[in-house]
């Protein structure tokens, strides 16, 4: 497994990892692939395992999804990345996607990364490390080391909005952090720009924001028909809708000296 799939911060180049938030279908998962394959990107995400606040939302397809995701990278010329969320699935899931993403509510579960850490010892394959929603960028550092002590360096650090007092939005986008994080350490930072904006009208914003920011990857979620997804309906964006986003991306990249892969 190459290590160059994430690029480090000082690429000239912007990721997008896009997708929907959950596989849902193979007919879905493949609809979204071609879209972004035709319009050049490089990664598709999705979830297959899919943590919920509560117990009755929609859970994922589990190994089902995944192998879905698998079958549509590869149709497409995609790399594929997914969230895990127990230990016994890292390995299996590994072996079925490019890379593997730890979620916000998995920061500090400490026995889950350091089994990321040693699955990935000697492949290197990217791991997309969030953010808690309650943490504090020295505590998001500190734990990324229980992955990379193993020996993979090929880790992305994720900002995707934390917990405040305001309910103007899903969560709080802390852009600060992305300079941040470029401060004080060699990670490279992806934001996830749909959780913080909970509704479809605010993500190009804030996508722009990342970018002009200094963001290494933006990772937004797209949906063929937002209204009838089984989460997070109201942030996804239509294939269209993101087709026109990404134009305006590629212009605030260039301005910016960077590209859109």
């Amino acid at each position: 497994m190459s290590k160059t799939y994430v690029p480090n911060r000082k690429a000239d180049e912007v990721v997008i990892f896009a997708g929907p938030c959950s596989v849902e279908s193979a007919e879905q998962f493949d609809t979204v692939a071609e879209g972004l394959s035709k319009m050049g990107l490089s990664w598709i995400r999705g979830g297959a395992f899919k943590p919920r606040t509560s117990p009755y939302s929609f859970q994922g397809l589990g190994l089902e999804g995944v192998k879905i995701m698998e079958d549509a990278g590869k149709r497409y010329g995609l790399k594929t990345i997914t969230e895990v969320v127990d230990t016994t699935h890292v390995v299996e899931v590994l072996e079925h996607v490019d890379g593997i993403q730890i979620g916000t509510r998995n920061m500090a579960n400490f026995e889950l990364l350091k089994v990321i850490g040693k699955a990935t010892e000697g492949s290197h394959q990217p791991v997309l490390f969030k953010r808690g929603m309650a943490a504090t960028i020295d505590e998001w550092l500190s734990a990324v080391e229980y992955i990379t002590q193993f020996g993979n360096p090929n880790v992305m650090l994720c900002e995707r909005g934390i917990r405040t007092f305001e309910n103007a939005t899903r969560f709080t986008l802390d852009i600060a952090a992305v300079p941040v994080v470029h401060q004080r350490s060699m990670y490279p930072i992806c934001v996830d720009v749909s959780h913080p904006a909970g509704q479809t009208a605010l993500v190009g914003d804030l996508a722009k924001a990342a970018i002009a920011a200094g963001a290494d990857a933006l990772m937004i979620e797209v949906h063929p028909d937002p209204k009838t997804a089984k989460s997070d309906a109201s942030q996804q964006l239509t294939i269209p809708q993101f087709e026109e986003l990404l134009d305006e991306l590629r212009q605030v990249a260039a301005a910016v000296g960077k590209k859109v892969v």
